[in-house]
């Protein structure tokens, strides 16, 4: 089947204590429970050698959303917390139980070696390079400068289908006005744009 995989690992990891990177794994992992709603595809995360990770994504297409949530998620949990993501979309198998860790094909091995790759400012890149190497690249540098306000507003309206800010408000318990300007200090709408066409292609 044809899978997006995203590998990634916590960034300057040394410095957090385990309970801290525990925390972050299981953040993760929550959230990758919240993308298998999207399109009730098969998707599966595991955790790999300390502060690495690995998600199996069985909706392509979905791809640069999932992986703007997995670092919205870690924002709204702490301005602090980053981690790098390599995705690379092909052929790929996942066992009955979705872990990725026995996974295998051309997406899991792309994937893991653009992880290795990846080093210095960059914080997300796509295997196959091109247009959608560019896109990761400008997603990066946009998500990087979110705070914890902006985080808490992009995870709520990053869920294909979250409905009109006024909802997103009423869960976060603040007003439209202020979760509008979050959105906007965010770069949402130019985000919302760019995944739009990415998934409609």
């Amino acid at each position: 089947m044809m899978l997006s995989v995203l590998t990634g690992d916590i960034l300057d990891s040394t410095g957090l204590d385990p309970d801290e990177l525990d925390a972050l794994m299981s953040e993760l992992s929550d959230a990758t429970t919240e993308i298998a709603h999207w399109d009730k595809a098969p998707t599966g995360f595991a955790r790999r050698s300390g502060d690495g990770w690995q998600l199996a994504l069985g909706a392509p297409h979905r791809a640069l959303r999932a992986a703007l949530y997995l670092h919205a998620r870690l924002r709204r949990m702490d301005g602090r917390f980053e981690t790098r993501i390599a995705i690379a979309t092909d052929t790929g198998t996942l066992p009955p139980d979705l872990d990725p860790n026995s996974g295998h094909g051309p997406a899991f091995t792309d994937s893991g070696r653009l992880l290795e790759e990846l080093s210095g400012h960059v914080r997300m890149g796509h295997a196959s390079g091109g247009k959608d190497h560019a896109a990761l690249a400008l997603a990066d540098f946009i998500a990087r400068g979110w705070t914890q306000a902006q985080a808490r507003a992009m995870c709520e309206m990053l869920p294909p289908g979250a409905g009109p800010r006024a909802k997103a408000a009423q869960r976060l318990g603040i007003t439209r006005p202020a979760v509008n300007q979050a959105l906007w200090a965010a770069g949402f709408p130019a985000i919302e744009t760019a995944l739009s066409a990415w998934e409609a292609a």
